[in-house]
């Protein structure tokens, strides 16, 4: 029984750490946690839906992406709804503060033409 215990209670400490976490960045990237989705399944990853639109993927929805593997991501939907289309990556580091995450979101904003399909980070 007490291992069960233990489990939930990493679990529940994981679960409130992320959820914070994602809610900072949320609000740094200028949107509420009502636009955040969490996924604690390997690899772990969030999903925030952003307003606004790159200039070099017109009518297309933007999102800023975690997983545990690259850390965060700039995605931009597809017309076909399948998965996400990879913009830029941060790098750096695996869970960076929300201001790094404002600074790399304005400069893939200020972007006006597509580049190359972005490598992504490995964290050792």
């Amino acid at each position: 029984m007490t291992v069960q215990i233990v489990h939930i209670d990493e679990e529940t400490r994981l679960l409130n750490g992320i959820s914070a976490y994602v809610a900072e960045v949320s609000s740094a990237a200028g949107v509420g946690p009502e636009s955040c989705t969490l996924d604690l399944d390997r690899p772990m990853s969030a999903y925030i839906a952003l307003d606004g639109q790159l200039a070099a993927y017109p009518g297309r929805d933007t999102a800023l992406v975690w997983d545990e593997r690259h850390g965060w991501s700039f995605t931009v939907e597809t017309h076909s709804g399948e998965d996400l289309l990879v913009v830029a990556y941060l790098g750096g580091e695996r869970v960076p503060p929300p201001g790094a995450v404002r600074e790399f979101l304005r400069s893939v904003r200020a972007r006006t033409r597509r580049g190359e399909p972005p490598t992504p980070p490995t964290f050792g």
